[in-house]
């Protein structure tokens, strides 16, 4: 099978349970499948060359680039495309056979658009959720057309390494249909681990506007609005739970909007204890 010319970074810290079959998932199919590994004390990196990957190490040096930027920066440049997968997630067939199309164009085309946003199929507690959500990654990228934003955040709490919750800017953007399917094997406490730690950026945003508008610029229509909501905690529950209907899940889409509500609801009241303290202690946290 022809291998496709984008290179598949896979940034990684402690992936021992899901990295193995998010390896094998793309091995074969791409020119190139990076590990980028954040000094994981557990088997990751053995696993993901046993599996076939490359593996290079990362470490942040508390500044711009964050490792998505420098993923593009640095791993295989010489291949213009890039394709972003967590640890956790795998592309399905559909996926597959669609960016295969994509770039299987006649000799001398170019891929007209920069980027193109892929929907996620996400799991939660161990269920696939089918309804109760909109998540939309810009994850397939032309390294020449496309960066992520660097706002004024290096000293909030929370994200370190990592990029926060905004999309690389790239102009013009496609929309795939067919998913990635994030199945994080991971026990449910670590979703609210990673969240508690996503809140405390987000509580230090609601404390400087004027960044919090700078990543509100990069993000997508949909969280351009939900940004500006008032009552987000009830917001979001009512949208994931009524909206989009995530009574179908039964208990898992119950669960889900619940955590996202409880999530929403953390920022408001780290915010406030921000405001009430004078932002003392929000200082850069652990990634």
């Amino acid at each position: 099978m022809e291998r496709l010319p984008v290179v598949v970074a896979i940034p990684t810290k402690n992936e021992a349970e899901n990295i193995a079959t998010t390896v094998r998932s793309v091995i074969g199919h791409f020119a190139h499948v990076v590990v980028v590994d954040s000094d994981s004390t557990d088997d990751t990196r053995a696993l993901a060359k046993a599996e076939g990957a490359e593996v290079l190490p990362y470490t942040w040096d508390g500044g711009y680039p964050k490792k998505k930027q420098w993923c593009l920066e640095n791993v295989h440049p010489e291949t213009d495309w890039v394709f972003f997968l967590d640890g956790d997630e795998t592309p399905s067939p559909e996926l597959l056979a669609e960016i295969r199309h994509i770039f299987h164009t006649p000799t001398g085309r170019s891929v007209r658009p920069a980027a193109f946003d892929i929907p996620l199929g996400y799991w939660f507690a161990g269920r696939r959720l089918r309804h109760g959500y909109t998540i939309v990654k810009r994850v397939l990228l032309d390294r020449t057309r496309c960066r992520f934003p660097e706002p004024d955040d290096l000293a909030a709490p929370g994200m370190g390494e990592q990029e926060g919750h905004y999309q690389p800017l790239a102009d013009p953007v496609v929309r795939l249909r067919s998913p990635i399917e994030h199945q994080d094997m991971d026990p449910v406490r670590t979703w609210f681990e990673r969240h508690n730690r996503y809140s405390d950026w987000e509580a230090w945003l609601e404390r400087h506007p004027a960044v919090r508008e700078q990543i509100r610029q990069a993000k997508t229509r949909q969280g351009r609005l939900f940004h500006r909501a008032p009552l987000k905690p009830l917001v979001s529950f009512a949208y994931a739970y009524g909206w989009k209907r995530g009574f179908l899940d039964g208990r898992a889409g119950l669960d889900y909007a619940l955590a996202m509500s409880f999530y929403r609801w953390q920022i408001g009241l780290k915010a406030r204890e921000l405001a009430a303290s004078g932002g003392r202690g929000a200082e850069r946290g652990p990634n």
